[in-house]
């Protein structure tokens, strides 16, 4: 089914759950510039793409369908030569993180899913099962929400759109998802807790990347990458 083509095309045989994975074009000198150094930002940007094609893949294990939202609006057909046509594309360009997610949100309740998860394009290592416990959370709760080390979250899932919760927030600080659980208490929305994991930002979360995914058999295209970063450049990254 080739969803990325006109909204009406997602309706016949979908899933009652939708995964929604937020993402930029993976651009040098825009993509994961923070892991500049020890990148270059060529191998920042072949990073953020293999590590949003991984996240895709082990994604596919989980009973949902799959899209993206994507930034800037003009690369949708970028997107599609990248995902392949059994990703839907959704376009959540926006002037800061809380109008893409609520365009993302909005979007894919609108194709009529009952249940909707906003996630991270940069946790491989996330896996599949962690999305079946994602909305069995929805079951006694209205928001489900995954907390990362640096404040934010990676994952949002909800039973209806939740636009309360993408406004007053102060992205990419340290108060992203306490902000967000006390809008999702002003708004009456109950919150189920998920377990924590952490996405891919500084040069220091390459090292422990690496050895998660060594651990396990996936996530190949961003192993290869960490390797051959590690091999020429005599380590990844320290604490």
């Amino acid at each position: 089914m080739a969803r990325h083509l006109t909204s009406a095309s997602a309706g016949r045989g979908m899933r009652r759950d939708a995964l929604v994975f937020m993402a930029k074009w993976p651009q040098p000198g825009r993509a994961k510039t923070r892991l500049c150094p020890p990148l270059s930002p060529q191998q920042a940007a072949d990073m953020a793409r293999a590590l949003l094609l991984d996240t895709l893949a082990e994604a596919a294990r989980a009973e949902a369908d799959r899209w993206l939202a994507y930034a800037p609006a003009g690369a949708r057909g970028q997107f599609f030569a990248l995902v392949g046509p059994e990703v839907g594309l959704l376009e959540a360009d926006a002037a800061d993180l809380g109008g893409a997610l609520w365009r993302a949100q909005s979007a894919a309740f609108a194709h009529g899913y009952g249940r909707v998860a906003l996630v991270a394009s940069d946790i491989p290592h996330l896996e599949a099962r962690r999305y079946a416990e994602t909305f069995a959370a929805l079951d006694r709760a209205d928001v489900a929400v995954g907390p990362s080390g640096d404040g934010g979250y990676y994952l949002l899932a909800a039973r209806r759109p939740t636009p309360a919760l993408f406004e007053g927030i102060d992205w990419s600080t340290e108060a992203v998802y306490r902000q967000t659980r006390e809008r999702a208490a002003g708004a009456g929305l109950t919150v189920a807790a998920l377990g924590p994991c952490d996405d891919v930002d500084t040069a220091a979360d390459l090292a422990w990347l690496r050895g998660v995914l060594r651990e396990r058999p996936a996530a190949g295209r961003t192993l290869a990458l960490l390797d051959r970063y590690e091999s020429f450049q005599g380590g990844l990254a320290a604490d």
